[in-house]
C-alpha cells in the first residue's frame, strides 16, 4: 500500500466530519434544548433540579453567543446580530423570571428551536 492510499484509509473517513461554526452552534443549541425539553417533561423530585441545571446550561450558552455577537469580527449582518442580541437578553431575563417567579420555561426552548431552524436555513427564523 502506498503512502497516499494509507493516508486515505487512515484519515479518509474523518474528512467528512469537519463542522462549520454554524454546525457547532446548532449542535450546542440542540443539546441544551433537548435537555431543557426533557426537564420540562419530567415529574417527581428530580424534576426541579434538572430544570434548574438545564436553564443554567442554556443561560451559559446564550451568554457565550452574546459575547460572540458583540465581537467586532462577527461576520453576521448588523440587523441579524442586533435581533440575536435581543433574544439573548430576553432569554437571560426570562431565565431569571422562571427561576424566581415560576414563569414558563417552554418559551426558551421554543426560541432555541427557532434559532436552530435559522441555522439550518429552515423556514422563517430570527
Amino acid at each position: 500500500m502506498n503512502a497516499a492510499a494509507f493516508a486515505q484509509t487512515a484519515y479518509g473517513t474523518h474528512a467528512g466530519t469537519v463542522k462549520t461554526p454554524r454546525d457547532l452552534e446548532h449542535e450546542a443549541l440542540a443539546r441544551v434544548t433537548g435537555r431543557l425539553r426533557r426537564a420540562l417533561a419530567a415529574t417527581g423530585p428530580a424534576a426541579h433540579p434538572e430544570l434548574v441545571a438545564a436553564l443554567d446550561q442554556n443561560r451559559r450558552l446564550w451568554s457565550v453567543l452574546a459575547v460572540d455577537l458583540v465581537h467586532p469580527e462577527n461576520g453576521l449582518p448588523g440587523d441579524l446580530r442586533a435581533r440575536l442580541i435581543g433574544l439573548a437578553r430576553f432569554i437571560l431575563k426570562h431565565t431569571s423570571e422562571v427561576l424566581t417567579n415560576g414563569a414558563d420555561a417552554a418559551v426558551i426552548a421554543d426560541i432555541n428551536t427557532a434559532v436552530m431552524r435559522g441555522l439550518r436555513m429552515e423556514g422563517d427564523a430570527p
